[in-house]
């Protein structure tokens, strides 16, 4: 699992960084929290995933996994989710997460 360089938080979970990002990392559980990544698929924007998600062994063992946001609660996420899609509309022209990943910010 990567973190992009950049990461986006809401204001909870700004509050709590350093534990959320170490319980992740630590694989425990967190609940309440979800995190943003880049689409699975190519029809999707942006995928949300809970952070439980993240303990199972398929997610651990993905390393090319990399986390754009963090939102403390559902409601949170989405919030941040749509401030990832405006600053990527506005970047780029698009909703590419590949290009505005890259272009943005010089990749992860």
């Amino acid at each position: 699992m990567r973190w992009y360089k950049h990461l986006y938080m809401g204001e909870k979970a700004k509050k709590k960084r350093f534990t959320i990002i170490q319980n992740i990392r630590n694989h425990r559980f967190q609940p309440g929290v979800h995190v943003i990544t880049p689409p699975s698929c190519g029809s999707n924007v942006l995928d949300i995933y809970p952070a439980a998600v993240l303990l199972t062994e398929y997610y651990r063992k993905k390393e090319e996994l990399l986390i754009l946001g963090i939102g403390a609660d559902y409601q949170e996420t989405l919030e941040v989710a749509g401030r990832i899609v405006s600053d990527m509309y506005r970047a780029t022209g698009g909703f590419c997460t590949e290009e505005f990943v890259g272009r943005r910010f010089g990749g992860t």
